[in-house]
């Protein structure tokens, strides 16, 4: 891959995430530590299910392998190839490269299940991204997502900094979206959304949690 400063957010995530061997795919997994939070049991019995930036799949293929059909859609195309090659032999998953919003604009069908583990909903303005999964979700459908716990006072759109995005004569901005559980409880309500739980899942070492929020469809 060049060493060129990436222009778009999808290609600064294709410096940010790393290379990885196939992962296992023996747990749904919200905190990205092993054991420890709830697993696929809060999504229910869905039939269909969006997953919401999917990285390297492995919760699209948790679900696809006990029979639901499953679309992950990233806006990563290095992402997507990656998660193509390695669940090949899955069925019932699908992989699409597109951006979020732009694919719930196009891609009509109804879902069981929305959900976005450390994903797109972390990097989308969920303003612009609620409504439209509000329409793509089927009647009593969950919507589920979670993402790293806010550092206190550090609400609403947030500048992330690192590698590729300072010093630099043209700096890349990319924006993740984080709140309360109180916050993200107004937010999901105002726009129609119902039985909203939104819960800080602690990590084990002490340092910063998961914040984890379901919702049913309006």
């Amino acid at each position: 891959m060049s060493s060129a400063a990436p222009t778009t957010a999808a290609e600064y995530w294709d410096k940010y995430r790393p290379t990885c061997d196939r992962p296992a795919a023996n747990r749904f997994d919200w905190t990205g530590l092993p054991g420890t939070g709830p697993g696929a049991e809060i999504l229910g019995n869905p039939k269909t299910a969006l997953d919401l930036g999917p990285a390297e799949g492995e919760n699209a293929a948790f679900l696809a392998r006990s029979g639901i059909e499953v679309t992950a859609v990233d806006f990563s195309p290095i992402q997507v190839d990656r998660a193509r090659e390695f669940w090949h032999d899955v069925p019932n998953l699908e992989f699409v490269h597109a951006e979020a919003c732009a694919f719930l604009d196009e891609d009509v069908r109804l879902w069981d299940v929305v959900y976005s583990t450390w994903g797109a909903v972390w990097f989308t303005d969920p303003d612009e991204l609620f409504p439209r999964i509000a329409t793509r979700l089927a009647p009593g459908g969950i919507f589920a997502f979670s993402h790293r716990e806010p550092i206190v006072g550090q609400y609403g759109a947030q500048q992330m900094g690192g590698k590729w995005l300072e010093g630099r004569e043209t700096e890349l901005t990319v924006l993740r979206w984080q709140h309360t559980p109180e916050q993200w409880t107004d937010l999901l309500k105002r726009h129609g959304f119902t039985d909203v739980q939104a819960d800080v899942i602690p990590s084990p070492d002490g340092s910063l949690g998961t914040l984890l929020v379901t919702a049913k469809a309006p």
